[in-house]
């Protein structure tokens, strides 16, 4: 007869597949370079007056208008807007890990403890992109790393540059210039004294170009917006880097629109709410949509063609291609 005790199930707990195993450890990494990476950078006071605040704590703060930077709590979203872009391209490419990624992981590692030594917090700023970076190639492999480098180094331009505010001085100068160049071209007879523009009659009161009206806020955000157009763009390595550079004269001319825009509407409407409201809101109303507009068409002249019409004319490409078969 057949002992029972041997034909009852093993109570012994079944080892994970390979795969399985992997994955459980992967995400198990994952878990703790986040961990570390929220520790070191987002929690760990090291900067500012008397040394309470963390990297990315300071840098938040440093998204003001005095650093022309208010734009810097868009970075995050268009970051996470770019990886979600490429969301099935980095399933696909997801491998095993690859140990290249402790370069730039130690390289990042090295910068933050050199910032903390100098108490530079844009230093440790700098080093966060390669820590994730290289962290994500260790975890991933070499594809996926290619896939998020510039998503990932993208965050570099959100950080203020210091003194950067004196570069307002030759736009400023620049600004006033085409302002009034645009605003005889309309009619509106000026002169100008030093940043100031005043009415050659009199009809309105002076307007100066200060910094913020420079064009170097809009020229800043409109370099975030460009980076990211590029990025997604079907062109190649070249046509991305003028498309990228094509933000600087456009936000000048933008700029110089805006500024022109008031000193007409003060000339032949209201010299007060040229000066207030439109002043206020034509940076969102008029700048924007007309810079916007630029990148676009200069984005279409790249291509040939409107970028979403890209997919029709390769196909319209590939029918008119293709061998026909005479009939039988």
């Amino acid at each position: 007869m057949s002992d029972p005790a041997r034909n009852e199930p093993s109570h012994q707990s079944a080892a994970l597949p390979p795969g399985e195993d992997r994955a459980v450890l992967r995400w198990v990494g994952v878990g703790l370079a986040a961990a570390i990476i929220a520790w070191f950078f987002g929690i760990f006071e090291a900067y500012g007056p008397q040394r309470l605040q963390s990297t990315l704590g300071i840098l938040v703060s440093a998204w003001n208008p005095e650093t022309d930077y208010e734009h810097g709590f868009l970075f995050p979203v268009i970051i996470s807007g770019l990886l979600i872009y490429r969301w099935k391209d980095l399933r696909a490419a997801a491998g095993k890990g690859d140990p290249l990624g402790l370069v730039p992981l130690v390289i990042g590692a090295v910068l933050f403890a050199a910032a903390y030594r100098v108490i530079q917090w844009r230093v440790a700023v700098v080093a966060l992109p390669f820590v994730v970076w290289g962290a994500v190639w260790f975890l991933w492999g070499r594809k996926v790393a290619k896939i998020t480098v510039f998503p990932l180094f993208f965050f570099l331009l959100s950080i203020p540059l210091p003194n950067f505010q004196q570069a307002t001085v030759p736009l400023q100068i620049l600004s006033t210039h085409l302002a009034q160049w645009g605003a005889t071209l309309c009619g509106v007879e000026t002169y100008v004294q030093g940043t100031s523009i005043y009415s050659a009659h009199e009809n309105w009161e002076p307007l100066s170009i200060a910094g913020g009206c420079s064009g170097i806020r809009s020229l800043m955000a409109l370099l975030m917006i460009s980076a990211a157009w590029a990025y997604i763009a079907k062109v190649s390595l070249w046509k991305k880097t003028l498309l990228f550079f094509a933000a600087i004269p456009v936000a000048i001319i933008g700029n110089a629109l805006r500024l022109t825009s008031i000193f007409v509407i003060a000339e032949y409407g209201n010299s007060e709410w040229a000066r207030t409201t439109w002043h206020d809101w034509s940076g969102l109303l008029l700048f924007y949509p007309f810079s916007l507009a630029l990148l676009l068409g200069f984005h279409s002249l790249l291509e040939g063609g409107w970028p979403w019409g890209r997919n029709r004319r390769t196909v319209r490409k590939v029918v008119v291609a293709r061998p026909t078969t005479p009939n039988s």
